[in-house]
């Protein structure tokens, strides 16, 4: 039979996912293996080195930097307070003396008597990581952080922005072809993770921000949408940290385009459930997908689904989805694979494969203008 690799997306029903959720610096793990956790629960914390705040004390007290040793009443090391002295000139009269004040809260780091510089600390700054998933810890990495399994209903995204959320599962629109607007949210959305159809409209966004909806799952944005939604540009960085209110997975593409049929009833059969989305994407090297993810309560995973091999390529009958024109965006199943490489109409060669769409339409299309949707 014939075969090729492309890479692609998931859409499927059942899934082991896992999650390495790690400290950005060594701390302490709080969780052991064996233990079952929700997506709001701490599993690590550490603590971040607080800011650091230069001041230079010599120029305000109006002394050579040599003298400073002279001045410090505050030594390396010790706490400081906001607006409290760490250096005093004295002068024979008391009130003709003067001193520098700490401007923040931390610790005196370092005193240079050759720049006449303090270095002040801010306090260190606490981070948490929680697990994201509701699942069950299968591993700790000790001072790091942990592994959380679950098996769940899986997709990915496009493309989407926003980071880590959950809330339960709820469908906005009556069909994946319907576009969400501003008029199909409601108040009885707040903390819910909501699904659109074709497209999702900046003013719908907005009121879902004012509602409390916490994430929207759609097959399409508009990209002008975006950048005003946003202020800027979205580039080849990586998005995530966007502190807009609410997170976005976009399953298709930017424009209006309608969410694969699959994805559509796979959310819907899940209407009532707990769900946990991240929108967290990145599209150069290391490619990062948002992502939706159901968890499955009470299924334990078995050892063949643990051993299970990934889905190996490209295959007739496999679905895929065009990601450039002329097809942009259409939906279909290989109907072969021929090996030899074939003209294109820029006279250029490639590995093509014919694709049949949802219509019964056929093509010829280029393989690189393909991604596979992978399904179990």
């Amino acid at each position: 039979m014939a075969h090729a690799y492309t890479p692609g997306l998931k859409v499927t029903e059942k899934l082991l996912v896992q999650k390495h959720r790690i400290l950005p610096l060594k701390g302490e793990v709080i969780v052991n293996v064996g233990d079952h956790v929700s997506p709001e629960d701490v599993v690590a914390r550490t603590h971040l080195p607080g800011n650091v705040v230069p001041l230079n004390v010599a120029n305000k007290l109006g002394i050579p930097p040599e003298d400073m040793a002279e001045v410090m009443v505050i030594k390396e090391g010790e706490a400081i307070k906001e607006g409290e002295a760490i250096a005093i000139k004295r002068a024979f009269i008391k009130w003709f003396s003067s001193s520098c004040n700490a401007t923040i809260d931390g610790t005196l780091e370092s005193i240079s008597s050759v720049t006449g510089q303090v270095l002040q600390r801010g306090e260190p700054i606490p981070v948490e990581v929680k697990a994201y998933l509701k699942g069950k810890v299968v591993e700790v990495i000790p001072d790091e952080g942990v592994v959380v399994s679950c098996m769940a209903s899986f997709i990915q995204g496009i493309f989407g922005i926003g980071g880590e959320t959950f809330g339960t599962l709820q469908m906005a629109v009556p069909d994946n072809t319907t576009v969400l607007e501003a008029n199909l949210i409601s108040d009885d959305m707040a903390g819910k993770v909501i699904v659109g159809g074709s497209l999702v409209t900046a003013d719908a966004i907005n009121k879902a921000i004012k509602v409390g909806v916490r994430g929207i799952v759609v097959g399409g944005f508009d990209d002008k949408d975006l950048r005003d939604f946003l202020g800027y540009d979205i580039g080849v960085a990586i998005t995530g940290s966007e502190e807009i209110g609410v997170t976005l997975v976009v399953t298709e593409g930017f424009g209006q385009i309608n969410m694969a049929l699959k994805t559509f009833e796979l959310l819907k059969e899940h209407e009532g459930q707990m769900v946990c989305i991240n929108g967290a994407t990145q599209i150069r090297a290391g490619v990062i997908r948002p992502e939706v993810v159901i968890p499955k309560e009470d299924q334990e995973v078995s050892e063949s689904e643990k051993d299970a091999s990934p889905v190996e390529g490209l295959t007739t009958g496999s679905p895929v989805r065009v990601i450039r024109h002329p097809y942009f965006g259409r939906l279909g199943k290989v109907s072969d694979l021929p090996a030899p490489l074939h003209q294109l109409e820029s006279e250029s060669k490639a590995r093509i494969l014919e694709v049949e769409f949802e219509d019964g339409h056929k093509a010829i299309v280029p393989r690189a203008n393909v991604e596979t949707i992978e399904s179990k």
